[in-house]
């Protein structure tokens, strides 16, 4: 297993206390997703300064922060409040306005063809991106490939069996990603935003350990995002990991 380096900053924060909060705001993600993305932007900023900090010894002011999926900019105030540069990427047009929200230093562009050179930047982070994209450890290698000798690399997504895997389709996704898809359609009149196959794709927590076996970077951690620090065990179980692990973080370095 690699990389069993958590960070002592961010894992003194990793609190029952901030489990409950981010886990609670998942109610808001369709309804209210200002008030869902603002949350796990205030969480990203601080996981991210944390984990730069451990490495570098440094705060993130100045530091260039490239967003691969960014979407509509949510996470660029808390971002731009640490003193850091912060660059979206982001494929779809409409889904870069859909917030009404303006990035300046936006850029469209496939995460998995990053229209960047290499050793562009200090920091390449991904959040809840992986599972809306084909290949998405393509994705995480050109992450590794954007990413400065000595920079970060923080990719975070959504697995596939955890309870949050079917994104506005669960918990019906247990019962596979089309029979998910078509229920919703029924119910709802409409197709879901996140339609399997198309935009969302099933990616277990074993797939991610398996790319940080084999990646180039340096990993430093493997994680259970939404869990309290006791509870970081649970990646390290086959079957368990998939079923409660909601979203796996991967920490590198390059």
């Amino acid at each position: 297993m690699p990389g069993w380096r958590p960070s002592s900053r961010f894992a003194r924060r990793a609190s029952l206390r901030r489990s409950w909060r981010l886990l609670s705001s998942f109610r808001f993600e369709q309804s209210d997703p200002a008030l869902f993305y603002g949350g796990i932007a205030a969480d990203s900023a601080a996981m991210i300064a944390d984990f730069y900090r451990d490495v570098t010894g440094h705060d993130l002011r100045d530091a260039i922060v490239l967003d691969v999926g960014g979407g509509p900019g949510y996470f660029a105030d808390e971002f731009a409040g640490t003193g850091a540069r912060y660059i979206p990427v982001e494929p779809d047009p409409s889904e870069m306005h859909a917030a009404g929200l303006s990035v300046a230093g936006a850029v469209r562009g496939s995460g998995m063809a990053l229209p960047f050179r290499d050793d562009a930047v200090d920091i390449c982070f991904s959040s809840n991106v992986a599972e809306h994209v084909p290949d998405p450890w393509l994705m995480a290698d050109e992450m590794v490939r954007v990413t400065k000798p000595g920079g970060l690399i923080v990719l975070s997504y959504t697995v596939w069996h955890g309870p949050f895997g079917g994104h506005e389709t669960g918990p019906w996704h247990y019962l596979g990603g089309e029979y998910a898809a078509r229920r919703y359609r029924r119910k709802h009149g409409r197709e879901p935003k996140n339609r399997f196959g198309r935009s969302l794709f099933a990616v277990r927590a074993a797939d991610g350990l398996c790319w940080a076996a084999g990646t180039s970077a340096d990993v430093r951690a493997l994680f259970p995002r939404y869990h309290p620090r006791w509870a970081w065990w649970l990646v390290r179980v086959p079957l368990i990991r998939e079923l409660l692990v909601s979203n796996l973080v991967v920490v590198a370095t390059k």
